[in-house]
C-alpha cells in the first residue's frame, strides 16, 4: 500500500485516483503510524509552508515520517510536499522544515522581467505547463521524453546546497530544480497528478519502487 499523508492541506484525492487508475493500492491516511506498514509513501501539499509544517506536527507526523524515510522507504514529495523536505522556507518569515534536504525555499522575483513578453515583469505565481530539462536520470523519470511538460502552480522553489540532489531543473525567468532525488527520496515541484501522460508514467514509476 501507498499512504498518501493527509496533512490537511492538500488536493489528496486527486493523487490517489491516479495511482489506482494505474492499478496501485494507494490510501489516505491521517494516522501516522500506518506508515510503518506502507510500501511507499506521499507527501502532497499546497498552500503556506508554514500552516502545512504545523499540521503535519499537529497530526503526528514529523517524526514518524522522517523514520521511515531514514529506513529507506520510497518516498515521493509533491509541490509543497517537495518544500517540507528541505531545512527551511522563506515564505511569510522564516520557518524550519524537515531538514532532509539541506537548503532554503525562496520566491521567485518579483522584479525579474518575463523572457516570453518583452518589457513586462514575470507572472507570480508560476502557472501553467513548463518543460522539465532532465539532469540525472532519476528512476521516476524513466521512459519519459526528452525535455517534457509538466503542470506547474507554485510561487516559490527550493534551492538545494548540494546540486547533486537536483535530478531535473525548469526555467521560469531563473533556472530552478523541479525534480530532486537521493536515494529513495523524491520530490517535484510539478503535479504529476494534474500532468496527464506524462504524470501517470511519473506515477507508475513510483509505484513500482513501492513494492
Amino acid at each position: 500500500m501507498i499512504a498518501i499523508i493527509d496533512s490537511g492541506i492538500a488536493n489528496l484525492r486527486s493523487v490517489e485516483k491516479a495511482l489506482l487508475r494505474l492499478g496501485a493500492e494507494a490510501a489516505v491516511i491521517d494516522d501516522p503510524r500506518r506508515l510503518r506498514d506502507a510500501a511507499g509513501i506521499v507527501l502532497p501539499g499546497v498552500g503556506a509552508f508554514a500552516d502545512g509544517i504545523a499540521k503535519l506536527q499537529s497530526r503526528g507526523f514529523i517524526e514518524p515520517l522522517r523514520r521511515e524515510i531514514e529506513r529507506g522507504k520510497p518516498t515521493l514529495g509533491i509541490c509543497l510536499g517537495l518544500h517540507f523536505l528541505f531545512s527551511e522556507s522563506e515564505e511569510f518569515g522564516l520557518h524550519k522544515g524537515l531538514e532532509l534536504i539541506p537548503g532554503r525555499v525562496v520566491r521567485f522575483r518579483d522584479d525579474a522581467p518575463d523572457p516570453g513578453a518583452p518589457g513586462t515583469r514575470l507572472k507570480i505565481p508560476h502557472m501553467g505547463w513548463n518543460r522539465l530539462r532532465i539532469e540525472r536520470p532519476a528512476p521516476i523519470l524513466a521512459g519519459l521524453p526528452d525535455e517534457p511538460f509538466f503542470y506547474f502552480v507554485h510561487s516559490y522553489y527550493v534551492v538545494p546546497i548540494d546540486p547533486d540532489v537536483t535530478a531535473a531543473t525548469t526555467e521560469y525567468g531563473t533556472r530552478f530544480t523541479s525534480v530532486i532525488w537521493r536515494d529513495n527520496l523524491f520530490a517535484t515541484q510539478f503535479h504529476p497528478e494534474k500532468s496527464q501522460g506524462v504524470g501517470l508514467t511519473l506515477l507508475k514509476n513510483f509505484a513500482a519502487l513501492a513494492k
